[in-house]
């Protein structure tokens, strides 16, 4: 029988995320003064189409991850602005190396300093953040996200002495 199960988890906004948003609202304003002083006449085509492309960028910001986990295999999608998904990472938990917390002895300085660092979290400090070792399209990598109880007891059945469930 195939196990299908599914999450998906919002990216919180950060302080850089709201600069960005800001200047670019800046920006917009200055333009949209800047067309309407030397170009009377077309002003207002101009003015919806720097509308727009502000609306387009600051919506762009929002993004989601989707996990999905298929009989022991995971796929993470990374979705902006629910317009547009690209899969950033696909692997079987068989080639898992370990699972387990982020705020656990398992995550030593080891994994901290592998070069590939793949963050699919809402927020890092989260206190469900787990992260996945493995050697993923020929490089060490680490993978953050956060999982639900069926998603870890899925990977356990495969690989019971790599997942750590503190």
């Amino acid at each position: 029988m195939d196990v299908f199960i599914e999450k998906i988890v919002q990216k919180r906004k950060g302080a850089k995320d709201y600069l960005i948003i800001i200047g670019v609202i800046i920006a917009t304003i200055i333009l949209m003064l800047l067309v309407m002083a030397f170009i009377p006449g077309m002003s207002l085509f101009f003015l919806a189409a720097l509308g727009y492309i502000a609306y387009l960028i600051i919506t762009t910001r929002n993004i989601e991850y989707e996990y999905a986990v298929t009989n022991g295999d995971l796929d993470i999608d990374k979705i902006i602005a629910q317009r547009k998904r690209k899969r950033i990472f696909s692997a079987n938990c068989k080639d898992f190396e370990i699972v387990a917390k982020v705020k656990s002895p398992h995550f030593s300085n080891h994994y901290k300093n592998y070069k590939n660092q793949l963050d699919c979290t809402s927020s890092i400090d989260n206190e469900n953040v787990y992260f996945i070792a493995l050697n993923y399209n020929n490089e060490q990598t680490v993978v953050y996200f956060e999982p639900n109880e069926k998603m870890l007891n899925n990977f356990k059945t495969y690989i019971p002495r790599k997942v750590f469930i503190d």
